[in-house]
């Protein structure tokens, strides 16, 4: 796979040239409409499309994924941002650190200058100037921010401080609230900073598909946004809801739950992730060294079987995978698109 990858990159380099001539072509500009997948080679980063097809050539020293159709990159010392052709349309000005953001979310993305972090548009001009500790995306309006004193608190579209940093820990909101907690005990407040659901658990998530995973005691188990018990807590660990399932551990086993609390797929699994795409990625084996990762249905049938080293959710038809050392993307056929790429040179 990694040799295929080389020659299919090296070629790239050699007929693409700089990432501005890249849109010189219709079809080009065809394969650009598609999702891009970031792929780390031998090179530098680039970006390729879901049959493998390396559309902006290896330059970077780090990417990000693509968000509102920019993608973070970095170049020597600093970071900027590239559209979907691969021009660089905001320039590499912002501190390493900035790798940390998640790029651009609801017309925004936080940026760091001199250890300040800051929030810019989409043309490279401030409109929230650099002044937290650390800053985090938009989500339904309001950013999560940490100020030099410490605490986390939000702030709107223009900058203004809207929730106090009051708060030991605090999520994205989700579903109109966000989990905080305050001297060991989360809550949920909306978006005035009210609490809602008074702190109470021992830990919480966010809310996700109107349920939250909750702990109380030495169990996990789901509140409704007006902080009552849905699903009694029974879970040794429980994560969020996604369409319609969630991953559940009871006695070192993993499964999945309904949003009524019944098991649907029994607990058999060494660790899961989320559904994603009608698919989750799920391991196997006694020890952690030694899992293997595939990805089952909603029935709980492997449609890839384990094989994986280490792998992500199913994102535009692709999930990114690790088998013998090296790094590639697989369909849900669980075929490689280098694999796929090789055949067709």
């Amino acid at each position: 796979m990694a040799t295929t990858l080389t020659i299919a990159i090296g070629l790239l380099m050699v007929s693409c040239g700089s990432p501005k001539e890249s849109n010189s072509s219709e079809s080009q500009k065809d394969l650009q409409k598609e999702a891009l997948f970031k792929v780390n080679s031998q090179y530098g980063y680039c970006f390729v499309n879901r049959e493998g097809t390396p559309v902006i050539p290896p330059q970077f020293d780090y990417a990000n994924d693509f968000s509102e159709g920019f993608a973070l990159v970095k170049i020597g010392e600093n970071c900027g941002f590239i559209n979907d052709t691969g021009a660089i349309v905001i320039h590499p000005r912002f501190q390493s650190t900035t790798i940390l953001s998640q790029g651009f979310s609801e017309g925004l993305a936080a940026v760091a200058i001199a250890n300040k972090w800051g929030y810019i548009d989409n043309t490279g001009q401030f409109v929230i100037n650099p002044q937290f500790y650390m800053a985090y995306k938009f989500s339904e309006g309001l950013a999560m921010v940490t100020p030099e004193a410490g605490g986390f608190g939000f702030v709107d579209r223009i900058g203004n401080i809207v929730i106090n940093a009051q708060f030991d820990i605090a999520s994205d909101f989700s579903e109109g609230l966000s989990c905080v907690s305050i001297n060991d005990r989360y809550g949920y407040i909306d978006k005035t900073g009210q609490f809602v659901i008074n702190p109470q658990f021992d830990k919480a998530s966010s809310f996700s598909e109107g349920l939250a995973a909750v702990k109380t005691g030495d169990k996990w188990g789901y509140i409704d946004k007006h902080g009552k018990i849905q699903i009694n807590p029974q879970f040794d660990i429980a994560w969020d809801f996604s369409e319609g399932m969630a991953g559940v551990e009871i006695d070192n086993n993993w499964g999945f739950i309904d949003k009524t609390g019944k098991i649907v797929i029994a607990p058999q699994f060494a660790s899961v992730s989320k559904f994603s795409e009608n698919l989750a990625c799920v391991a196997i084996g006694k020890d952690y060294g030694s899992w293997k990762w595939g990805f089952i249905n909603k029935e709980g049938r492997f449609v890839i079987n384990p094989q994986f080293e280490s792998a992500g959710d199913f994102t535009n038809g692709l999930a990114d995978v690790k088998k013998d050392g090296y790094m590639d993307y697989i369909d849900k056929t669980g075929k490689s698109i280098w694999e796929d790429l090789n055949n067709t040179k």
